[in-house]
């Protein structure tokens, strides 16, 4: 569908004679999904289905990049809290103050970050507090 519509031809003319040359190709013919109904047609109206749809499919996320960032650096905070040894505690949170730094270096899209990187002796000095007490 690379050709531009002619001068002096309507749209939905030139439309369904693309249309009506795919189909004599063949270009319709098994189609993933022909035959079967299409899904989601009893559900409730919802004018962001095929966003949802593509998303799942894709196992993607619609958060902006800067919500994303947070939500890994609070996950990163509870595994670093879970974490079996303090080199454990320290790897998870070099990896994620990278990418915190990073961040702040280069803007992200989305809302403003307002995340700075964890303080690691902070960090390990409450997971031994709570090593301890186990």
């Amino acid at each position: 569908m690379t050709e531009r519509k002619p001068a002096g031809v309507g749209f939905e003319t030139w439309i369904e004679r693309q249309i009506r040359e795919a189909q004599d190709r063949g270009e319709f013919e098994d189609l993933s999904g022909a035959g079967k109904p299409l899904s989601g047609l009893h559900a409730p109206h919802d004018e962001l289905w095929w966003v949802k749809e593509k998303l799942r499919r894709e196992e993607g996320t619609a958060l902006p990049p800067t919500l994303l960032l947070r939500k890994e650096a609070a996950a990163a905070r509870e595994a670093a809290g879970r974490a079996s040894s303090e080199a454990e505690v320290r790897s998870i949170l070099a990896e994620i103050n990278a990418r915190i730094e990073e961040a702040i270096r280069k803007p992200m899209s989305g809302p403003p970050l307002n995340l700075m990187p964890f303080d690691v002796e902070h960090v390990v000095a409450q997971w031994r507090a709570r090593s301890a007490t186990r």
